[in-house]
């Protein structure tokens, strides 16, 4: 999603207009730490976790906790400042947001039931307390309470439906400090189509620990622990297992083995070099795709291009087929869908062109 121009700049609120090639960033300290319920009926418990010196207590409202598709709102809202981040812009912790571009972005049925929704979600956000000694930002490891934001209002709404169109909402300065310090990670769009609360929250640790490294390894206790599940052990080592057979966590595959060791294993390097790193411009998009290609590959695609006559560097073709994996998707194996794109290039080339 590109970031449009801003209409007008104001010191004390940020308007934004979101389409579909920002980058979705998640802050760190939350994709390691639980801090949304994964229940989908009102959780009034309050969330309690520690792990060394880190402890987290979230608790709930009238409302009850705020639940990890509460969470969207928060991506929606960080992925718009993190983009004004990197241009060097530090922005105010206020948004003025459209509730159609949140909706539309994070995969949501666009009608008058997820509006209603939307205003319990930041009713959780808001009316929830958070006490951890988690660092963000510069700020120091004290133990602090806050909400997960601080206020929201209606700035417009539909006269004909009675419902809010536009709104503001103002960040917590624990989460917003995650955002100008640059804590966040960019992450996969397809999380959003992900509809169990766990499988979102084994994407997140999956993608904060694993990252870009082949496997990462830990003990289904600490996974527990840290997945933030209400449940026991055994109810979720069956939800694991079930998951990991559905497979339908981007970028990631579950295994868990007869001493309930579980790994974590990196399946789309190519989705995860390209599509959740847009922050690289489109040369270095394009260097990263030829770095990762085999010897013999390489070799095959500079005898094909020279056998062909045309005037394109390397770096062009793979500049053009970095945008071309990233309006179809990634491929399942990076080499033969390489040499595939670069044949029909050439085939496409010799149908208009005169032969060599």
């Amino acid at each position: 999603m590109t970031l449009l121009t801003q209409k007008h700049r104001n010191a004390d609120f940020f308007i934004a207009d979101i389409f579909d090639q920002t980058p979705f960033k998640d802050d760190m300290a939350s994709m390691e730490h639980p801090v949304f319920t994964l229940s989908t009926k009102p959780d009034l418990r309050v969330l309690e976790y520690q792990n060394g010196n880190t402890t987290v207590t979230v608790s709930p409202s009238i409302h009850g906790l705020p639940t990890i598709f509460d969470k969207d709102v928060l991506l929606y809202c960080a992925s718009l400042l993190m983009a004004e981040v990197n241009k060097g812009i530090t922005p105010p912790k206020t948004l003025r947001i459209s509730l159609h571009d949140l909706l539309k972005a994070t995969k949501r049925t666009i009608n008058g039931q997820s509006y209603l929704l939307l205003e319990k979600t930041l009713d959780r956000l808001s009316g929830c307390r958070i006490k951890t000694n988690i660092k963000t930002g510069k700020r120091d490891g004290e133990k602090a309470g806050f909400g997960v934001i601080d206020s929201w209002r209606i700035i417009e709404s539909h006269k004909v439906k009675n419902r809010m169109v536009r709104i503001e909402v103002t960040l917590s300065d624990w989460f917003y400090d995650s955002i100008v310090g640059r804590e966040m990670l960019t992450i996969n769009r397809n999380y959003f189509g992900l509809r169990k609360p766990l499988e979102r929250r084994l994407y997140e640790i999956a993608r904060k620990h694993c990252g870009s490294q082949k496997l990462w390894s830990i003990s289904l206790g600490g996974l527990f622990s840290k997945s933030g599940s209400s449940g026991n052990l055994t109810k979720f080592r069956f939800n694991l297992k079930a998951i990991s057979e559905d497979n339908n966590i981007p970028d990631y595959q579950y295994h868990i083995d007869v001493n309930d060791k579980v790994t974590v294993l990196r399946t789309n390097t190519i989705d995860n070099d390209i599509q959740t790193r847009p922050e690289l411009n489109l040369h270095d998009r394009a260097f990263n795709v030829l770095s990762q290609l085999r010897k013999d590959t390489i070799s095959k695609a500079k005898k094909l291009h020279d056998e062909s006559c045309t005037d394109w560097s390397m770096q062009e073709i793979a500049i053009q087929y970095v945008q071309y994996m990233e309006k179809k998707g990634a491929p399942k194996t990076l080499d033969g869908a390489f040499i595939g794109f670069l044949k029909k290039k050439i085939k496409t080339f010799k149908k208009d062109s005169i032969t060599c």
